[in-house]
């Protein structure tokens, strides 16, 4: 466990380290400034724009950006579901895999435009090489790219001043791309198919077992998949059983960069903060906020997961060791690691099983998805949400000193509290009528596979997967029903748009306001006193809203099994 421990510190290290230069970089690509690429990207990059008739050089309004977003959204949807239902008609199918049924392909359409990436089917039994390349591969990249550019306009709202313009959309857009995502991903996927990772567009391997049985082993262009789904916080694996499939995450090596990918992008947000505003130290506050809420349920849950389980104790079963739903070839800490990193993020991707591990690991990663992702975050919207945190801190501060809030010289009024709240409480209340729908009705119930507080906890992870854009699970529940894939959309439509709507009407209106100098009475946001009340605010606020459920499903669950019961 100690040279395990060692693998997570030397892996922090290497991303702040990356996160850096890699903050700095996206100064460049959202300034619209020449970057190392630009000789190469430059003309892909006019040619997109030349081909969808797009002025570069125009500035939008927030309405325009927010309507142009809705847009674009709603047409990956319904050309997604098309592809889906119409995918036996269509190429590249060489297992002559059926149509998608209409709910399902609803939900798949949804979850991937807006990152999400929940799976409520099996990769290699249900979607073709074309749906897997050209639907969700493609949304892969963009779904990403919108939350990057989402948080791009949202800061410029702290820069500019006397003007409605927040940026362009569709060149956000096309430069997280086309500078950011897919050179990433084309060197990471390069790094997995050197790793084992598959990456072949024939037909499923037949093959005799030792019984003298046929097996299809299940192939595919999985590497440029894999590879985009982790740097880009989608998630969503190519196989069913997620990256602790051994064709998707083959090797140590393969773990430790991956576990990477899906933490690099999130990790330099603040640092572009920073960079972006020329408030270094600001952005190194966040970041610091964002590190101690990560490391103190990283710690909470390799504590409690490293204790076992009594009862495999008492029986004298592995040292009391929780293997169950883990790979041997990982063990406790690195799967440990990747719950923590995957659910702090969007990302959602498991090389473990979830529903597997100590009620308090799984309220963890309950915790750090449903206060909405903040801590670290997908790619761009966890900084956002994060920022909505500080607004409501510097709101509360406010109050107690009869001062008018402010952030990064732009002073906060009633617009900006109004969307702040709308942000954080919307998907709050969402999360928790859909959960008490769920488990009030007999079709909420039907999929369950364990009773008591572990049946709950599945019920609640799901609509927090959901709410947060996660897409991991308590696999225990069954939820390829019209029932949860109608409600699992609702529930991830509110957690994308509920969170980037507001970012983008209050950029809006900051971006008319005049930068207010800084005063003896300015709270400093650079501060120890700043980062500590940011950490409180984002614990508060959770602890307040969700300890019930949490205390009726982890915690109940956590008594009850060392009490000697299990469900």
């Amino acid at each position: 466990m100690a040279s395990n421990l060692i693998e997570v510190g030397v892996s922090l290290i290497f991303l702040t380290a990356l996160a850096i230069p890699l903050g700095k970089y996206l100064v460049l690509v959202y300034g619209g400034q020449p970057t190392g690429l630009t000789r190469w990207v430059s003309p892909a990059e006019r040619f997109f724009y030349k081909l969808s008739n797009i002025d570069a050089t125009e500035e939008m309004p927030s309405k325009v950006y927010i309507r142009d977003f809705l847009v674009f959204n709603l047409w990956g949807i319904v050309v997604l579901f098309l592809i889906q239902v119409f995918q036996d008609k269509l190429p590249l199918n060489p297992q002559h895999f059926s149509a998608v049924p209409w709910d399902l392909a609803l939900n798949t359409a949804v979850s991937f435009v807006t990152n999400t990436n929940w799976q409520s089917y099996g990769g290699e039994t249900t979607m073709s090489y074309l749906t897997q390349m050209l639907g969700l591969t493609v949304q892969n990249f963009v779904s990403a790219a919108v939350g990057m550019a989402a948080c791009a306009a949202f800061l410029r709202g702290f820069v500019r001043h006397s003007t409605e313009a927040i940026g362009n959309f569709w060149v956000d857009l096309t430069r997280g791309v086309l500078y950011v995502l897919l050179p990433l991903s084309v060197v990471f996927a390069v790094f997995l198919v050197s790793q084992g990772v598959v990456q072949t567009f024939k037909p499923y391997v037949s093959v005799q077992t030792l019984e003298l049985q046929n097996q299809s082993i299940a192939v595919g262009p999985a590497a440029s998949q894999i590879a985009v789904k982790q740097v880009g916080s989608n998630g969503g694996g190519f196989f069913n059983v997620n990256s602790s499939h051994p064709f998707e995450n083959p090797t140590p090596l393969s773990n430790f960069f991956e576990t990477m990918a899906i933490l690099l992008i999130p990790f330099a947000f603040p640092i572009f903060l920073g960079e972006f505003l020329k408030k270094r130290k600001e952005g190194w506050a966040v970041f610091l906020a964002m590190l101690i809420l990560f490391l103190v349920g990283l710690g909470a849950a390799l504590f409690f997961e490293s204790q076992g389980n009594p009862i495999l104790k008492n029986s004298g079963i592995h040292n009391g060791l929780n293997m169950e739903g883990k790979e041997v070839r990982f063990g406790i800490v690195p799967s440990v690691y990747w719950e923590a990193a995957t659910t702090v993020t969007s990302n959602g991707s498991v090389n473990a099983m979830h529903d597997s591990f100590s009620p308090i690991a799984g309220l963890v990663a309950m915790f750090n998805i449903a206060i909405g992702e903040v801590i670290f975050g997908g790619v761009g919207v966890g900084l956002i949400g994060m920022l909505f945190y500080a607004i409501l801190a510097l709101f509360i501060i406010g109050l107690m000193i009869g001062r008018t809030p402010e952030l990064y010289g732009k002073k906060l009024g009633a617009s900006e509290m109004v969307m702040t709240v709308v942000a954080i409480v919307f998907p709050c209340v969402t999360l928790l009528a859909l959960t008490a729908v769920a488990v009030a009705l007999p079709v909420g119930l039907a999929g369950l596979n364990n009773a008591g507080p572990h049946g709950f906890s599945e019920i609640f992870y799901a609509y927090a997967s959901g709410i947060g854009n996660n897409g991991s699970a308590f696999a225990g529940l069954t939820t390829n029903t019209p029932f949860y894939n109608l409600t699992l959309v609702a529930a991830m439509l509110v957690g994308r748009f509920a969170t980037i709507v507001p970012a983008l009407v209050i950029a809006g209106s900051l971006a008319q306001k005049k930068i207010s100098p800084e005063n003896r009475a300015t709270l400093p946001t650079a501060s120890p006193v700043f980062v500590g009340i940011l950490c409180v605010t984002v614990v508060v606020i959770g602890a307040l809203t969700f300890f019930p459920a949490f205390t009726i499903g982890p915690v109940l669950e956590h008594f009850q099994m060392t009490a000697g019961k299990l469900f």
